[in-house]
């Protein structure tokens, strides 16, 4: 058996200590523990990350988004479904789709049994004991157990399936299980977007065997559990357009489909239609189109120019909204044409990662956590596109600094971010000197930027100034990485994603 790792970059993993570890129990005859140690060193550093504090940590009257994911377990387990959108909105009104709140029913379920004071109605808002804090990080630690990391081995399994990719396979399920910003946003800030993007990959994975249908369910599972999941239906859709022409029984196909989106979404949504206002209701819950075009700062292009224009104060809520639509649709176009014109599967790795990035870019209401959509199929590529991932993963960390700084997570930050790049491996003896430099040149930015923030305070009128230099420098990065990989999907010809054909 072979024991190094084959791929269009093999330099950049010679030093990679999983790379090493992989090939030590291939000389011990071991191997089969690997996923038992993967999923074990991912579950550690997880549990680790989650000692720490979370959004809203012992900070009234409002908390944060531990409080809002405990809450909603509160309102789902007391109340009927109808005033799920509706109770006490100034209180984190729900604002997720419905399979969140099926979602959150359940824990709260679970939880109530346990002890019923974590989900008392009203009464225990605010609620921070060691107890309940136990049990809301075990909901964020199962749920992805259940949903996210069975995606991702199922994902390594299609693609490494030859006999001669069996360590690509268990490195790319290490390189993704353990990427930083997933960690740190469900086990430290605290959230549930594994299980949207474990839904949203379960759909690719079907998707690469040629289950259209069940794709199509999942992937509507996904939008329902978290509408963000909406960056990715511009590539999901034109890949299956693309196979409806392309199949033999196209047609029959299409109509599967189309039958397929709108009875999951009438399962999902069944409570609510009763009544067009209760149905309008929940829509404007999930799309606040009054919140703005944006609310913190977040390295996307509005942001990123209300520095030197305030778009904000010069347009209304909904030119802003219009003008969002329009660039979004203009960015995202072109890479979803070409993927619906020749569906390949490599292909549609990169448009899922066009069309995303292209949504966090332009669209409207863009959240900092809302570059873990993108960073999904971006670190599905990691073995094929090394630099470009590890540079996408940095910049992705390093655009949630001050998100995560405001939450007391500066040093589990640093922590995720060097295990992920001491897990790569830095650099091969092959890596172009171009690539040393550009890398380098980033990275010396982010530590100037690091070490001023520390010791240089801003100016007294400009509070925010650090802030903004890092929204200009991620949104400047994110934009080159998204012409970058625009390029690779129009020009890429050798189809490497080609899983064996279901039977």
């Amino acid at each position: 058996m072979s024991t190094t790792i084959k791929d269009s970059t093999p330099s950049l993993f010679v030093h990679s200590p999983v790379l090493r570890a992989l090939q030590r129990l291939v000389q011990n005859q071991t191997l089969w523990t690997a996923p038992l140690i993967i999923i074990l060193f991912a579950s550690l550093i997880r549990w680790a990350i989650a000692l720490n504090p979370y959004s809203g940590y012992n900070s009234p009257p409002l908390f944060g988004d531990y409080e809002a994911q405990r809450h909603w377990m509160e309102i789902t387990t007391h109340l009927p479904t109808l005033k799920w959108y509706r109770y006490d909105l100034q209180w984190w009104g729900l604002d997720y789709p419905p399979l969140t709140a099926y979602h959150s029913w359940l824990c709260g379920i679970i939880g109530s049994k346990i002890n019923a004071s974590w989900f008392a109605l009203d009464s225990s808002r605010g609620i921070e004991s060691p107890s309940s804090k136990l049990f809301m990080r075990s909901t964020v630690f199962v749920s992805e157990a259940l949903v996210y990391i069975p995606a991702v081995y199922l994902y390594c399994q299609i693609v490494y399936s030859s006999n001669k990719q069996y360590l690509k396979k268990h490195m790319a399920a290490m390189l993704i299980l353990t990427q930083p910003a997933l960690i740190m946003i469900d086990h430290a800030h605290f959230q549930f977007n594994s299980v949207m993007l474990g839904f949203a990959l379960l759909s690719i994975d079907c998707l690469l065997t040629r289950h259209y249908v069940l794709g199509s369910i999942f992937f509507c599972a996904s939008l329902g559990f978290k509408q963000m999941a909406l960056y990715y239906s511009p590539a999901i859709f034109a890949f299956l357009l693309g196979r409806c022409f392309s199949e033999k029984k196209g047609f029959v196909l299409f109509i599967k489909l189309g039958v397929t989106v709108i009875v999951t979404f009438a399962i999902m949504f069944s409570p609510w239609l009763r009544s067009l206002d209760d149905i309008q209701q929940a829509l404007i819950r999930i799309f606040p189109v009054a919140r703005g075009l944006y609310e913190d700062k977040v390295a996307n292009v509005w942001c990123a120019i209300n520095v030197v224009v305030k778009l904000k104060q010069i347009l209304s809520v909904e030119s802003t909204v219009r003008l969002s639509l329009l660039t979004t649709i203009l960015a995202v176009l072109p890479t979803s044409i070409h993927l619906g014109i020749s569906p390949s599967k490599r292909r549609f790795i990169y448009a899922l990662i066009n069309s995303s990035l292209a949504f966090f870019l332009f669209s409207f209401q863009v959240h900092e956590k809302s570059i873990l959509l993108p960073l999904l199929p971006v670190s599905l590529l990691v073995l094929e596109e090394p630099v470009a991932t590890t540079m996408f993963m940095n910049v992705a960390m390093f655009s949630m600094f001050p998100l995560l700084k405001r939450e007391g997570l500066v040093v589990a930050y640093y922590i995720t971010s060097i295990i992920w790049n001491w897990l790569v491996g830095g650099y091969g003896p092959n890596t172009s000197l171009t690539t040393r430099l550009g890398t380098l040149g980033v990275h010396v930015m982010f530590t100037i930027w690091h070490i001023a923030e520390v010791f240089i305070p801003p100016p007294s009128n400009l509070p925010d100034l650090y802030t903004v230099i890092n929204v200009l420098m991620s949104c400047g990065i994110f934009t080159l990485l998204f012409g970058y990989y625009v390029y690779r999907q129009f020009t890429i010809t050798t189809i490497v994603i080609e899983p064996k054909k279901s039977q």
